[in-house]
């Protein structure tokens, strides 16, 4: 009997974590880590995932830390790698290079990816170990929490949803005098100012002068609580943005300014010039193949820059929609099936309707129906190339350690021109009894 009523009351724990597991974490916040990891073996790694992101960051941090290797494998695995990478970046960095290397080395990568900011973000400032609350929390709660890690400085109550997006604040002040019994809805400043992760450094050192902050919410595009940027890292980066704008009067900054020096500027963009200018010798020893086609019927030459510039400017559209995604951490390098198939999908689409109105002038103009439906189709065909290309190169770059915003520009211009006056040339090569110019 006693059996049975066990059997029982574990199905309904199973169903309440199973559907409900928002409000079961909120239960979880008042139980023990220990206690809160016997739950979370016993349930499978996707339930447990469900439950492991909605947990107080607090004791999430605590289960973490004593999580067995097979249990963080398993929900490592499972979490997507966004939330996986919110919850890893609050603990100290050996124990995150402990545990990362217990995922695969795809995986850890991506991780370590997703926890890595570039120097002059808001990311990179910002510190993750950040107390958050729920609105229907009351001050004793707040209050007990707050207690338990006196040792980390709070200034601003950060409230989140049971999705981890922030939905206001609360000074701290407010909740010392408020009544026990208030919740913090009660006390909520909503839509407070936030920077997103890789929103510069600059706007960080505007927002601290204008607002006069203390703390500062640093959010993903979806408003998901990622850290704080504190007062004292503000003083800072604002003392430093000072100092690097006057050594940059003088060019003596990291990166090229209007000032810097003139032997600095040489060596920053003569080594790119070199390697456009091959890439232009490239694209001109295509040219150069159709020699005798282009000679036979000069009315080519006059449209080999429509075609190329068509072609570029479908890959620099694509090249931009993907480098910014790739910036806003919108898409990983195992996204590139999908974006490569939308680009192809809209360069073939823009390519038609291009192509149609590029073969109405031309066979108005040129009185060539061959001419005008051999750069018709050119135009589709070298549009489709240019949308993939612009699509994959940053991609690729990416996902070999590369510097997609380096060179991706570079490549893509030579990878449209080829292309560009390979079909075009190629097509009129193909079909020359078609290209009777009256």
């Amino acid at each position: 009997m006693a059996q049975a009523m066990l059997k029982a009351d574990q199905v309904l724990i199973h169903g309440f974590f199973e559907r409900y597991p928002s409000e079961a974490a909120g239960h979880l916040d008042r139980l023990p880590a220990k206690e809160v990891l016997r739950l979370l073996r016993a349930e499978s790694p996707s339930i447990s995932a469900k439950l492991f992101i909605h947990l107080n960051p607090e004791l999430a941090d605590k289960v973490l830390a004593q999580m067995d290797e097979t249990l963080f494998s398993n929900l490592f695995t499972t979490l997507d790698p966004v939330h996986g990478a919110v919850i890893l970046s609050r603990l100290d960095e050996d124990l995150i290079q402990n545990r990362l290397g217990l995922l695969p080395d795809k995986l850890a990568k991506e991780y370590r990816d997703l926890m890595r900011y570039p120097p002059e973000t808001a990311g990179y400032l910002m510190d993750p170990r950040v107390a958050t609350f729920n609105a229907d929390n009351t001050i004793e709660e707040v209050l007990t929490i707050i207690r338990t890690i006196a040792q980390r400085r709070i200034i601003d109550i950060c409230v989140v949803d049971e999705d981890g997006i922030l939905i206001g604040i609360v000074p701290l002040q407010q909740v010392a005098v408020a009544q026990p019994t208030q919740r913090l809805e009660e006390l909520l400043q909503r839509d407070p100012v936030t920077v997103n992760m890789l929103d510069p450094k600059e706007d960080v050192v505007q927002l601290l002068e204008e607002r006069k902050l203390a703390t500062l919410p640093v959010v993903n595009l979806d408003g998901k609580l990622l850290g704080v940027i504190r007062h004292d890292a503000l003083v800072s980066v604002a003392q430093q943005e000072a100092s690097q704008d006057l050594l940059a009067m003088f060019g003596a900054g990291r990166d090229e300014r209007a000032l810097s020096k003139v032997s600095f500027a040489i060596l920053k963009r003569l080594p790119w010039l070199q390697v456009n200018l091959a890439t232009a010798f490239l694209a001109a020893t295509v040219v150069g193949l159709f020699e005798d086609t282009i000679a036979k019927f000069t009315a080519l030459a006059i449209f080999l820059p429509v075609v190329a510039g068509q072609s570029g400017n479908t890959g620099s559209q694509a090249l931009a929609v993907t480098m910014r995604g790739l910036a806003l951490r919108e898409i990983r390098s195992r996204h590139w099936l999908q974006v490569a198939g939308k680009e192809v999908a809209v360069g073939f689409i823009n390519g038609v309707a291009i192509a149609l109105t590029t073969g109405l002038i031309v066979y108005w103009w040129m009185s060539s129906l061959g001419l005008a439906l051999v750069i018709a189709a050119s135009m589709v065909f070298s549009m489709v190339i240019a949308g993939l290309s612009g699509a994959i190169i940053p991609v690729i770059l990416q996902s070999i350690g590369q510097d997609p915003a380096q060179s991706s520009s570079i490549i893509l211009t030579t990878v449209t021109d080829i292309v560009g006056f390979m079909s075009f040339l190629g097509l009129a090569t193909l079909f020359a009894s078609l290209l009777q110019v009256s």
